[in-house]
């Protein structure tokens, strides 16, 4: 990173009350607790209340976020929101967000890429703050995955939660913490193996388009499960061999919360140990764009990060997108 030192000052998630458990599944398709967990790591998802949006649980995060750090949302300048179930398509959520906690002061925006969108919004969000163009950045990762999630189809039920998190972004006068180096990948040619088929200019809402079930998520599961893997793995041994760094000079490990299995291969590749590495998707499911701010969030409460330990976040998702991002804690 060039310019002015990017810490991250304050962490904070939010997760609604709601539990859905392997338990409750089993009564609403053909699966089984032992077959979810066997395969996924899952035993339970949190899902939002009725009338409950990405926007309400991205205001809850930021207003947490904002308390820990102990400002006010008068002195944010920017609130970007990583999300792929923005609450309408116009707004953006970000907009509704920003009203919701009272950020007068901040222009906002949506960012869409999905599981890496929290990582692209930190990267972005953190480019303000490295060229001295704003104070402070708050950067939130909000999905509502249960919106499009279809619940006939057991491959993909078992997987999603609803969650929110959010990192707060400062100016930092040590240049040896803060956000240290990132590297980012985009792919179209993947596109049709993981996405929300319906309700874009592509296809456009239809009662075609809703009697075939088209407007919830899809994937190939065999394919982005080899691909996810090798993305995560590859990147992250990448940004370590840039930066002259091995396993053992790193505190901890938070990668995106898709699957325990690609978790495993993931660090397996790497080389990390287990005890090196976040992991909080038995408790969630994959919660999307919240998952690393949602992993680092409960890592920091466990006590497993310090001052001057170094992390790495590495992701992998729909686009396909992919990344990692090197950061030396500075609290």
């Amino acid at each position: 990173m060039n310019g002015i030192p990017v810490h991250i000052t304050s962490v904070a998630a939010h997760v609604p009350d709601k539990r859905l458990t392997n338990a409750d599944l089993e009564k609403m398709v053909e699966t089984s607790d032992d077959w979810i967990f066997t395969r996924t790591g899952i035993r339970e998802r949190r899902i939002v209340a009725p009338g409950e949006h990405t926007s309400d649980l991205a205001a809850q995060a930021a207003r947490k976020a904002l308390a820990v750090r102990g400002v006010g949302p008068e002195t944010v300048d920017l609130v970007i929101v990583a999300t792929i179930t923005p609450d309408r398509l116009v707004p953006s959520t970000a907009c509704l967000a920003i009203e919701k906690i009272g950020a007068k002061n901040a222009w906002a925006w949506d960012l869409n890429a999905a599981c890496s969108g929290f990582l692209y919004a930190l990267v972005t969000g953190a480019q303000f703050v490295a060229t001295g163009r704003h104070r402070r950045v708050l950067v939130v990762g909000a999905d509502v995955m249960s919106a499009f999630t279809d619940f006939t189809d057991r491959q993909t039920c078992v997987l999603f939660g609803d969650a929110a998190g959010a990192f707060v972004l400062e100016p930092g006068g040590d240049s040896s913490l803060g956000l240290l180096d990132f590297l980012l990948g985009s792919d179209g040619k993947g596109a049709d193996l993981l996405s929300i088929p319906a309700g874009g200019s592509a296809l456009p809402a239809s009662h075609a388009t809703v009697d075939a079930r088209q407007h919830f998520i899809r994937q190939a599961g065999r394919q982005v499960f080899k691909l996810a893997v090798e993305g995560m793995s590859g990147v992250s041994r990448a940004i370590l061999d840039r930066n002259r760094l091995g396993v053992d000079d790193v505190a901890l490990f938070v990668p995106h919360q898709a699957n325990q299995r690609i978790i495993d291969a993931m660090i397996e590749r790497l080389g990390a140990p287990p005890e090196k590495v976040a992991v909080n998707i038995g408790r969630y499911g994959n919660t999307t764009a919240a998952t690393l701010p949602l992993a680092m969030a409960d890592a920091l409460e466990a006590g497993r990060v310090k001052k001057g330990d170094r992390v790495v976040f590495t992701t992998f998702g729909a686009g396909f997108t992919w990344g990692s991002a090197l950061v030396r804690w500075a609290y």
